[in-house]
């Protein structure tokens, strides 16, 4: 009896999680991210961070990518458990000072924190691979397009 009471402990607070988390639009996210003054933050475009939540999480709010060394990545822009944040399993530097789970919910402003954190550090978006291989250097223009703001899909800004 104790174990199916488990189950469905379990099940709801998978489901409660899932009525929190979103798939953003690609339009809908880039108004979010600019006004969370991500446009021209270290010198990355909205473009630069439409392509890599693109490609890392398909703008899924939830998305949780479990890696062979044992850490896991969150969220809309993948945050490292071994680095940003804490998941109670893995051991972290949780510079972030967040746990990981926070990161799940289609409340994206402490994942935009906690980006802004990651691109601050030395390795700018190259901390993420999916940006070195399909955005760095692309014609980012696309990611903008149709999408009626105050950023220029074309606007290439200086560090």
């Amino acid at each position: 009896m104790q174990v199916s009471s488990t189950i469905v402990v379990n099940l709801v607070i998978l489901m409660a999680a899932n009525v929190e988390a979103k798939i953003y639009g690609r339009c809908d996210l880039a108004k979010k991210l600019e006004a969370a003054g991500l446009e021209g933050f270290n010198g990355y475009t909205i473009g630069d961070w439409l392509c890599m939540a693109h490609y890392e999480s398909g703008f899924d709010t939830s998305f949780v990518n479990h890696n062979p060394d044992g850490s896991s990545e969150y969220g809309i822009f993948q945050l490292n458990s071994a680095w940003w944040c804490y998941n109670g399993v893995t051991p972290t530097e949780n510079l972030c000072h967040m746990d990981c789970h926070e990161l799940l919910n289609r409340h994206i402003l402490d994942d935009i924190m906690c980006a802004k954190e990651v691109v601050s550090s030395e390795n700018g978006m190259s901390a993420w691979d999916s940006w070195k291989q399909h955005c760095y250097g692309h014609d980012l223009s696309e990611w903008l397009r149709g999408c009626h703001m105050n950023a220029k899909p074309n606007q290439k800004i200086d560090s």
